[in-house]
């Protein structure tokens, strides 16, 4: 894409940088465990879609459909342990998506919170940042590099670090609501709320140490359903899509 074409590309977009957060579990598909090739081939088609438009695409993707250190703390094991296999389990998804998005002539960089190459590259700020400007996507695995930390939490961290406009999780819900909708179908649905709101109600938004990141860093996140075809493209061009959690 020539200078010009990305300037008015651009200019059609809401944001110029984004975090996208993709659950494990959402790379399932129907399944109850490991990637759906179908699922990965159709994200990484969207996100090809969003830096075809200009935008700056960095990826933290959990570790769920693989494996949560919970499971083996939960059993006695040691958390510690556990947490850090779950990090493991964030670069094999990581490795995934890379691939996927190789195949479909996007660049890609996986950078590791963990030092592990030659798998990936050492996570920096800086070196995020490069890439980013250069369009490639930025994938960035094994969470905070530390236990007891979600990948919520990672996503929020690594959003504020490199300067997104918008932390972007993306569910398999339509945004926020008082309640589970599928255990609650008459659930009221927040399009927008502030984050004291969502933190004093115990929304399932994300952690509570990811939201008051975001509070104190003024970053804007949306929650949205990424199985919805298209909705991320809309949310990008500036549609009201999902739900916006923002400063009082």
């Amino acid at each position: 894409m020539s200078d010009c074409q990305t300037e008015v590309a651009m200019s059609e977009t809401a944001y110029r940088r984004i975090l996208l957060k993709l659950s494990g579990e959402a790379l399932m598909g129907e399944g109850e465990f490991g990637i759906d090739p179908a699922v990965m081939e159709r994200m990484a088609g969207e996100i090809r879609d969003l830096v075809a438009a200009g935008v700056q695409v960095g990826l933290v993707i959990g570790g769920g459909n693989l494996f949560r250190g919970a499971w083996l703390a939960e059993g006695g094991s040691d958390r510690v342990l556990g947490d850090q296999m779950g990090m493991l389990a964030t670069v094999i998804n990581g490795l995934a998506m890379q691939d996927a998005l190789d195949r479909l002539a996007v660049p890609a960089r996986t950078l590791t919170a963990i030092p592990m190459a030659p798998v990936g590259e050492p996570y920096s700020r800086r070196t995020a940042v490069e890439y980013l400007e250069r369009g490639e996507v930025v994938i960035l695995a094994a969470g905070t590099g530390n236990p007891f930390f979600t990948t919520d939490s990672a996503a929020s961290l690594r959003a504020i670090e490199i300067a997104a406009d918008v932390l972007i999780k993306a569910t398999k819900v339509d945004g926020i609501y008082a309640a589970d909708p599928v255990k609650h179908p008459d659930a009221e649905f927040y399009p927008r709320l502030s984050y004291d709101r969502a933190l004093n109600e115990g929304l399932q938004v994300m952690d509570a140490t990811a939201i008051v990141l975001c509070r104190d860093h003024a970053m804007p996140l949306r929650v949205m359903n990424i199985n919805t075809p298209g909705n991320l493209m809309r949310l990008i061009r500036g549609e009201q899509v999902g739900s916006l959690v923002e400063p009082s």
